[in-house]
């Protein structure tokens, strides 16, 4: 296999052992079910019954990596699905891509997930935005300082499906084997690398508002979690695995007391 492929692959399988199971890429079957997948999908009541029903197996049960000889075994019939991992490595390519030409100070994104390294030219960290999770608006709720180090964003907000009158977002809860269903609206991530801080964040969003940030204090991470409170929006920030804050969201664009400098 190309060895981008077995990279991703492996961190893949290490969240997800890390993660209890919230974050795996075996779920290109329910992503299609629900119209998530590749092309045009029409949701069928068959489709999703069938999914829901199918025995599955996780990645890191029907998969062996090996990295050294960039060799992929599967042991099962599997359907992977590597959009909550694949662009936050596109992201480190993109920087690895600067470095290789000696551009030691720059900030790179694909579609919010994002990398800096060094200062800007006035020796400020770089400012990115956290949008508000609002569905079908796009709005800032805050913003984040960042220098040496990678950030990405998972929601119920962009990417949705209307089914029997009831919203479902794109993320799949491998546990229950649908749509996650928790007050979570978003989970933001700091890591050293974008593609930990994409998988992480869909795990955490799995997780929910209270194993979420338990998880990520006993891991030291520093996470942002925006909870649905009726028509609020509460901010839990987890940095250097400390409770910081839970507070309201406020309503104007804050600089928010997570950031990651240097970390």
């Amino acid at each position: 296999m190309p060895k981008e492929l077995t990279t991703v692959l492996a961190a893949a399988l290490r969240v997800s052992q890390q993660s209890g199971g919230a974050f795996d890429v075996a779920v290109g079957d329910l992503v299609g079910a629900w119209g998530f997948g590749p092309g045009e999908q029409t949701i069928t009541e068959q489709a999703l019954t069938m999914a829901s029903r199918c025995a599955r197996l996780c990645a890191s049960a029907g998969l062996e990596v090996d990295t050294q000889r960039n060799h992929v075994r599967k042991r099962a019939p599997l359907n992977l699905d590597l959009n909550g991992i694949a662009k936050g490595f596109g992201v480190d390519e993109l920087a690895r891509c600067l470095e290789a030409s000696s551009i030691t100070r720059y900030l790179v994104g694909i579609d919010g997930e994002m990398r800096a390294q060094g200062m800007k030219p006035d020796a400020q960290p770089w400012v990115v935005a956290i949008e508000k999770p609002t569905r079908g608006v796009r709005e800032v709720m805050g913003v984040m300082e960042l220098s040496d180090a990678a950030i990405a964003t998972s929601g119920d907000y962009r990417h949705w499906v209307e089914v029997g009158g009831k919203t479902y977002a794109h993320t799949m809860n491998p546990l229950t084997g649908a749509p996650l269903c928790n007050t979570l609206a978003a989970v933001t991530v700091v890591a050293a690398s974008c593609m930990l801080a994409d998988a992480w964040a869909s795990a955490l969003l799995v997780l929910g508002e209270i194993e979420g940030p338990r998880l990520a204090q006993a891991r030291g991470m520093d996470a942002l979690f925006v909870v649905r409170d009726g028509e609020q929006l509460k901010e839990i920030s987890i940095v250097g695995g400390k409770l910081q804050a839970q507070a309201e969201a406020a309503a104007s664009n804050p600089v928010n007391n997570l950031s990651c400098v240097n970390p």
